[in-house]
């Protein structure tokens, strides 16, 4: 008796793994049969000019990765960001809560041009405020990247990368930037 008691919660365990394994194989192969290829994630990086220089930068677009920005980053590249895209254009506000790396943050309007730059200081909460009420996006860099780097208010951002970068994310492009 004791050998069955020990026997039967392992039968039961082995069925539910083969059940489970039969079941995901049969998800994936339909998944894979009609499914179109799988878009690149939010931490892909994609190359933007910005000022006539080259950017590799990831996209913030959704909520969650607009709230995320680069909370816990220790460190970043030289010429690496984060683009912020807004569904509209907006007064912008953004803070520092628990990203570790100072930086200068860039608005830009929806016809891509930079407007207004900022240093922003790790751990500050305070919002950095844009003065414009029509901004749609807003590129992070280390900081000091703009001033290195010539890149001043009135420089303009390709809109047709970032458009690219949307297609590439798997993001309609028409529901974060009016048509060109």
């Amino acid at each position: 008796m004791s050998r069955l008691r020990l026997l039967f919660p392992v039968l039961i365990l082995a069925a539910v793994l083969s059940g489970l394994a039969g079941c995901d194989r049969d998800a994936k192969s339909s998944a894979s049969a009609s499914a179109p290829a799988a878009a690149v994630g939010p931490d892909h990086r994609f190359t933007i000019d910005v000022g006539g220089r080259a950017v590799r930068m990831r996209l913030a677009v959704l909520e969650h990765e607009r709230s995320r920005g680069l909370m816990h980053v220790p460190s970043m590249p030289e010429d690496e960001g984060m683009l912020f895209v807004f569904p509209a254009p907006q007064r912008m506000s953004f803070y520092m809560r628990n990203t570790l790396i100072p930086l200068d943050i860039g608005y830009f309007t929806a016809d891509g041009v930079l407007q207004e730059i900022y240093p922003m200081y790790p751990g500050i909460e305070d919002g950095v405020a844009s003065a414009g009420t029509a901004l749609q996006f807003a590129l992070e860099m280390n900081q000091g990247w703009y001033a290195r780097h010539g890149v001043r208010p009135g420089a303009k951002i390709d809109l047709a990368a970032v458009r690219a970068a949307l297609t590439a994310r798997g993001l309609p492009p028409a529901e974060f930037m009016r048509p060109r």
